[in-house]
């Protein structure tokens, strides 16, 4: 009798990188663990502590690895997000977003093409910020007429 063993192998829908600094590594992990309930696959370049540490230090490998399109999309997280989105914005091939509510985070993908959500900690819950990731995922990009307005995004010398 000839036994055959099959292994199912779960595709990888696509890989995000993540970056936080102290205000953020509760969030981190609780969308850490939707996007891995998703086989999204997680790179993990933000801290996981509540020490205070430098955001661009956790902000440039994400940013970097969305600009070189090594990833599909980064996350990254800080108390208001602004900090970690003008770091990310620094790189040509980054639209990096900032998101506080469901409605924001539909329209930086939809007329802005994002690539990057960030997300302010100190105004948003974690629920919240899950949900956002989860509408930021799903949303495409419209095209169209925003397609020529994102073409004059990156600076041109």
């Amino acid at each position: 009798m000839i036994l055959y063993f099959y292994t199912i192998i779960k595709p990888i829908i696509m890989t995000i990188a993540i970056g936080n600094d102290h205000a953020g590594p509760n969030y981190k992990f609780e969308i850490i663990n939707y996007l891995e309930s998703q086989d999204i696959k997680v790179i993990n370049h933000g801290t996981d502590s509540l020490d205070s540490v430098d955001y661009p230090d956790f902000v440039h490998p994400v940013a970097s690895a969305v600009n070189d399109k090594t990833i599909d999309f980064g996350i990254l997280i800080c108390g208001s997000g602004n900090g970690v989105a003008m770091t990310a914005n620094k790189y040509p091939n980054v639209r990096a977003g900032l998101c506080w509510t469901k409605e924001i985070t539909e329209l930086t993908r939809l007329h802005n093409n994002a690539n990057i959500i960030c997300i302010p900690a100190r105004y948003t819950s974690i629920p919240q910020a899950v949900a956002m990731v989860k509408i930021f995922l799903k949303t495409n990009f419209e095209g169209g007429r925003h397609q020529k307005r994102v073409d004059k995004i990156p600076l041109s010398c």
